[in-house]
């Protein structure tokens, strides 16, 4: 298996699935381009960072989810390319079928750049690499504007964070003017892994084709709309009655066809965190919240943003967000991008990302 380091890819070809690996922390820094999981974020631009990456929902400091290294070999300036995913971890922000407490950004350079060399870099070779020219949070890794009042060594993104790196570290260390000290991050940050990846081997003679999906969810639509209509609550045995519980029926059994065909498709393999497909389709988990065309905003550019990947359920598991009453989670989240890579210069373009959760009765 290899590092993700996906070029542009058309609909029709196979699917890229990831998985979580260990490795050694000095390559998963900026320089060696990587995709990863968990820890602090590796910048590709080191300008020009994201100032606002907070929940809209608390209002406190998201953290650093997963980042997609996936060049697009159409366009010059996305030479290097890679997507970043952050959420808010606290679980009461964690609303059903809503992307309110997630945040997408996208980052690209050309070959000839200001921050790497144009040759690939060498991982035999141990360098600490470019850092950012901006002071970083020493909890999160984001954008840390604020400074310690007392030692003006230690930046923060937020208060919430500066108080969490006192309790954890720098009390110590402001103490004793050391630059050296760390913050034990742990529950703060999710576990840092290398994101690696493979073909999917999957026969897909029996699967069904996206016309049928797209029928289903025509159905599931007329069945959502009978719920709120004045005959889903009427008792009346009528035959448009009696039809419209037929549908309802129907519709609920498409809902389970999804979601068999969901575990059909990933059983052969099960540890699958992701799955890259740019500019084909979701494998969703159910046939509620599956977003219509409209649903999917431009990019700022006026371009379309299509599908690229999908964080899988499974990560749940590496998160270590378990935890008794509420907790993060979701069935899939799907990332949708410009369809141009338009360019953006150092700076970190907003993209898009669509939570869909499982049906009631399968969580």
């Amino acid at each position: 298996m290899q590092n993700i380091k996906m070029a542009t890819k058309g609909a029709s070809e196979n699917v890229e699935l990831g998985f979580l690996e260990e490795t050694h922390p000095d390559l998963l820094r900026s320089h060696y381009f990587p995709s990863k999981v968990g820890g602090k974020p590796s910048w590709l631009s080191l300008t020009q960072l994201p100032v606002e990456v907070n929940c809209k929902v608390c209002g406190k400091s998201a953290i650093f989810l997963l980042q997609v290294y996936s060049p697009d070999e159409k366009v010059s300036s996305a030479f290097h390319r890679t997507i970043f995913v952050f959420v808010c971890r606290n679980p009461g922000c964690s609303i059903r079928n809503s992307n309110i407490n997630f945040m997408v950004f996208r980052s690209q350079l050309p070959r000839q750049n200001d921050f790497y060399s144009p040759d690939p870099p060498n991982e035999n070779v141990k360098t600490d690499g470019p850092v950012p020219d901006a002071a970083l949070c020493r909890v999160c890794g984001a954008l840390g504007p604020k400074q310690c009042a007392k030692c003006h060594l230690a930046s923060y993104c937020s208060k919430d964070h500066q108080v969490i790196d006192w309790k954890n570290g720098h009390k110590a260390m402001c103490l004793a003017n050391d630059k050296t000290g760390k913050t034990d991050v742990k529950g703060v940050l999710f576990p840092e892994l290398e994101l690696i990846t493979e073909s999917e081997e999957f026969d897909d003679v029996n699967s069904d084709d996206e016309s049928d999906t797209k029928g289903e969810n025509e159905k599931w639509q007329e069945y959502q709309d009978f719920l709120k209509s004045d005959k889903a609550g009427s008792l009346i045995p009528d035959t448009a009655a009696k039809s419209e519980l037929e549908k309802m029926a129907t519709a609920e059994n498409m809902d389970d066809k999804i979601f068999r065909k969901f575990k059909e498709r990933i059983k052969t393999n099960p540890e699958q965190v992701l799955r890259y497909h740019k500019g084909g389709q979701p494998l969703w988990v159910s046939m509620n919240h599956i977003p219509s065309e409209t649903d999917i905003p431009a990019c700022s550019c006026g371009a379309k943003r299509q599908f690229e990947f999908q964080v899988m359920p499974q990560m749940l598991s590496h998160l270590q967000v378990d935890q008794l009453g509420d907790s993060l989670d979701w069935g899939t989240l799907c990332i949708y991008t410009c369809s141009n890579s338009c360019q953006i210069g150092n700076s970190y373009q907003p993209e898009f990302i669509w939570k869909q959760d499982y049906a009631a009765e399968e969580q």
